[in-house]
């Protein structure tokens, strides 16, 4: 059984999760709701402080799994492992590339290079299935925009000066993300601009949390590869920042994040009925609302593509753990240059 597929995600209010022998018992109000094997598990994420029982956070430490405390928004809180594990040279040799300037920025020209193709296939395949022709037209010219981001991108001399390119690309295709929803679906999921921090409409609500799930697992697969998450080369370097997971997942946000949220919209499997509004005029997901995009999520994570180094069909959660194999062997040396994951229309 993959591990990389089975991650325990508890969003319940007041839940106790403790050890029962070699099983996982979730407990919510005092009864017992939920039991199942630990074995397969490969990581445990819990959702607006579900409590976790000392002899089980023990447990996990033991074998190397781990467990993550997430906000009811997705936010980050804390993580729980055991000793840290993977090569040290190697992390040794990440720091040093880390202040190789010429180094740091060719990586982050291909990892750019990866969001900003596959971002423009996602828009192209809009774009084919639009239904109105107004859509299609602004799908079109968002491509065409993303494509000159791409030649800006490979002519650009300075790391400063490809996130110039990122950040125009971004721009383009976040406000053509609206012409990828259906139309009637947009009374509940117009979407303007991208806002976060807290978001404050629907559609953002839900990209900042499939975000979250996302960057989880960047996080645990450049760990299990043992590279340092903290330490990037495309984004900046602030205390407590995964930076190198932020990098990692930047070319799977449109191929997973960014379609999945799209598809949940357009086949009504997330309505306004899974979000809830607070007097600050942050928008949530509640609690119906994050199970039924975390079952989406695991779901994708299980779907398989085409990877096109590799010339086979992976599942995406293994694509997930490839992508930080080759950075882990661009790292040592072992590969001239990093390549990003690029989807197919």
């Amino acid at each position: 059984m993959n591990q990389a597929l089975n991650t325990l995600y508890v969003t319940t209010p007041g839940a106790y999760l403790r050890l029962e022998g070699e099983t996982i018992c979730v407990m919510i109000e005092d009864k017992k709701r939920l039991q199942l094997p630990l074995h397969p598990l490969g990581a445990i994420v819990c959702f607006g402080g579900a409590a976790v029982s000392p002899a089980l956070m023990a447990k996990c430490a033991e074998d190397g799994r781990t467990l993550v405390w997430m906000s009811r928004t997705g936010r980050f809180q804390a993580r729980v492992e055991g000793p840290v594990s993977g090569n040290v040279l190697l992390r040794v040799s990440q720091h040093q590339l880390a202040q190789n300037a010429a180094g740091a920025a060719e990586i982050a020209r291909a990892l750019l290079a990866g969001k900003l193709r596959n971002s423009r296939t996602l828009i192209m395949r809009a774009a084919r299935d639009a239904r109105s022709d107004s859509d299609r037209a602004q799908l079109v010219n968002c491509a065409q925009q993303l494509r000159g981001s791409l030649r800006g991108l490979r002519a650009a001399d300075t790391l400063d000066a490809m996130r110039g390119h990122e950040g125009s690309a971004a721009l383009s295709y976040f406000q053509a993300l609206n012409n990828c929803i259906r139309a009637d679906r947009r009374v509940d999921f117009a979407f303007v601009t991208r806002s976060r921090r807290p978001p404050m409409d629907r559609i953002n609500a839900l990209l900042s949390f499939v975000y979250a799930l996302l960057l989880n697992d960047c996080v645990s697969a450049l760990e299990a590869v043992g590279l340092d998450p903290q330490l990037g080369f495309l984004h900046v370097l602030r205390p407590g920042r995964p930076a190198l997971a932020l990098d990692l997942m930047e070319e799977f946000r449109a191929p997973l994040a960014d379609r999945l949220s799209v598809t949940l919209i357009n086949l009504g499997q997330i309505t306004a009925n899974d979000f809830e509004r607070r007097e600050s005029g942050a928008v949530l997901l509640n609690e119906s609302g994050r199970r039924a995009v975390i079952a989406a999520y695991q779901t994708r994570k299980g779907e398989t593509l085409a990877h096109p180094v590799l010339e086979e069909t992976l599942q995406i959660s293994v694509l997930i753990m490839i992508q930080a194999r080759f950075m882990s062997r661009v790292v040592r040396g072992d590969m001239p240059a990093y390549v990003p994951f690029l989807s197919r229309g």
